[in-house]
């Protein structure tokens, strides 16, 4: 896996409990929505979008079925970029996910994170960064916070994690 990266941030990443509610509900990101496989990749059935499991900056353990190492934040320019630069699993048309591509991996039912764990292991309960610029402050885009689920607007500078998608053909 290759990247481009100037000054990252890598933070503290302590791993929290996830919290899911009523078992009763119909999960938003079922596991069987997605079809895995041993790259490290994940497609999901509905949309067409194939996922990095892991986050950037994470190793994807085929033999464990989990990410290892610590997942990067980056400004938002940075994670363009590397987006653009980045081969994972013999594909190199990876890119930063539109905030409608990132919101079909919320999981409704979960928070910290509010993500399908199993799918994607060993996700930072933070936020992570959408390619949508923000339509009233250009020095803004959107990202969603899998602490919560939520979606909303970060300064392009702020360091933010990142996962990237590709449309699978």
């Amino acid at each position: 896996m290759k990247y481009y990266v100037f000054a990252l941030a890598v933070v503290s990443q302590t791993a929290m409990a996830q919290t899911c509610y009523d078992k009763d509900l119909i999960a938003t990101t079922s596991t069987e929505s997605f079809s895995t496989s041993v790259d490290g990749t994940a497609h999901d059935l509905r949309t067409g979008l194939m996922w990095m499991r892991c986050s950037l900056g994470q190793t994807w353990q085929s033999d464990t079925s989990t990410c290892s190492g610590n997942a990067l934040q980056m400004t938002w320019q940075q994670a363009l970029l590397n987006a653009k630069q980045t081969t994972f699993a013999n594909y190199s048309d990876w890119h930063l996910p539109s905030t409608k591509e990132l919101a079909t991996l919320v999981e409704r039912s979960c928070v910290n994170p509010a993500i399908n764990s199993e799918l994607f292991p060993a996700t930072v309960a933070e936020n992570y960064w959408s390619n949508t610029s923000s339509i009233d402050m250009a020095d803004h885009a959107w990202s969603y916070a899998f602490y919560s689920g939520k979606n909303n607007l970060k300064r392009k500078q702020a360091d933010v994690f990142v996962r990237l998608v590709r449309y699978a053909k």
